[in-house]
């Protein structure tokens, strides 16, 4: 579980196809400290290190993984955001966040705004019932709010502290970023189909 409080960032340095997944070595500061077998979250993506050297470590993303989320697009010097899994006597500065993602989006537009900068994502039609105004998503591994909702879009601000600790500072209209949406909205979601679906007695 991870709290989307992107801890750190990382420098993607190789990536290695084999067979159908791609494995990706990662320099960062928090490498020394990783051990095999933990988990990060990277751009969002809950990772398990496989590997670990003094500066950086490996992981591996299979398949599903390349087909779910832009990891596919990493390439050598792809600057990446990173979260270690939150400890249970950990503060909850952010929101719930599986490292599970739920879509892809691309940027709309970026605008400065008195000293903050806003970002506009194009919202899939297929995950658009799980975003509320001023409620919680994930992009690329960073807790953020909702507003400015549209039918197929919605809008962030980015504050310059944000800005500076992760890939934000190198997003460009038209890249691709990870989504995960809030897990209240979606257990809700689900609830509600079943009932629906008259799997579930109405209350």
């Amino acid at each position: 579980m991870f709290t989307g409080i992107v801890e750190t960032t990382g420098i993607v340095l190789e990536v290695i196809p084999d067979k159908e997944n791609l494995h990706f070595r990662i320099q960062a500061g928090i490498a020394e400290d990783l051990q095999p077998d933990q988990s990060v979250a990277h751009d969002g993506v809950c990772l398990t290190v496989t590997e670990v050297a003094k500066d950086s470590y490996w992981v591996t993303a299979i398949r599903e993984t390349l087909s779910k989320t832009n990891l596919s697009g990493w390439k050598s010097g792809t600057l990446v955001n990173l979260e270690r899994a939150m400890p249970l006597q950990g503060r909850l500065d952010g929101h719930f966040v599986q490292g599970h993602v739920d879509a892809t989006s691309r940027c709309l537009s970026i605008q400065p705004d008195q000293g903050s900068t806003l970002f506009q994502f194009h919202l899939p039609a297929t995950h658009a019932h799980l975003v509320v105004e001023k409620g919680s998503i994930c992009i690329n591994g960073v807790s953020l709010t909702c507003f400015n909702l549209q039918p197929d879009s919605f809008t962030v601000a980015i504050i310059p502290y944000t800005m500076a600790h992760t890939n934000f500072q190198s997003l460009e209209k038209g890249a691709s970023v990870n989504l995960e949406f809030d897990l209240l909205g979606k257990y809700i979601s689900r609830l509600q189909e079943l009932k629906n679906q008259d799997h579930l007695p109405l209350p």
